[in-house]
């Protein structure tokens, strides 16, 4: 068998994979072995069956054959003695006891063939059981490694040089525009403001308060009748 993980039929229905897996070095390569030793052997164990059953109906017809004679010979036997002849009649029956002895044990054959037959049905199904939870195992096997793959490839990208050059080089433009805004602002340190900038300062100033005296005029307006109430 591959890699001798199963000795034999009740290594598998007995086995423990998580076992298995646990002490793999490569989980995905040995669940795919398991796999396919597990198939192999079902292949051996349905072929057996096959087999066993073929002896099994072998086995009938000739059980059936030796009571056919049996009572064969029983008929024999009857008539002899309708017509007085016991040497016949005991000859008859020595036969039918001959036979009978190969009937029991052809019989006692068959029953042994249909409990090995039992058990292999069992091991079939047991087997199939154990197959299908590999099979199951090789998909989350599979998953696993993917997503474990992907989140590589994504950290492998976040820490690729060029990302972090360019974010480096980003950081410079940054600093220079700080630089830049810097030395806009180093200009209106500690100077006057102009006469014009003075005017444009007190125009400005006006036109909101004349704005605000508009809109104290337009709520006063609008709060005196309800008060009048």
């Amino acid at each position: 068998m591959i890699m001798g993980i199963f000795s034999r039929l009740a290594d598998i229905v007995n086995s423990n994979i998580n076992a298995i897996l646990d002490r793999a070095e490569d989980p995905e390569k040995i669940i795919r072995l398991i796999i396919q030793e597990m198939e192999d052997t079902l292949v051996e164990v349905r072929s057996s069956a096959v087999r066993t059953i073929a002896e099994k109906k072998e086995v009938e017809r000739r059980l059936a054959g030796a009571r056919r004679e049996q009572e064969e010979w029983q008929r024999r036997a009857e008539l002899a003695v309708t017509k007085d002849r016991e040497d016949l009649a005991k000859g008859a029956l020595l036969a039918k006891a001959r036979v009978a002895e190969a009937v029991a044990a052809l019989d006692g054959q068959r029953r042994q063939i249909e409990e090995s037959l039992g058990k292999q049905n069992e091991d079939i199904a047991k087997l199939q059981a154990k197959l299908a939870d590999a099979k199951a195992r090789e998909q989350v096997i599979a998953t696993r490694q993917k997503t474990a793959a992907n989140r590589i490839k994504l950290r492998t990208r976040l820490h690729d040089e060029r990302i972090t050059d360019a974010f480096a080089r980003f950081e410079q433009v940054e600093r220079a525009l700080d630089e830049m805004e810097g030395k806009v602002e180093v200009f209106d340190l500690g100077r006057k403001p102009t006469l014009a900038e003075t005017f444009a300062g007190l125009e400005a100033e006006d036109g909101v308060d004349e704005e605000l005296k508009a809109l104290k005029e337009r709520l006063g307006n609008r709060i005196r009748p309800e008060a009048a109430r």
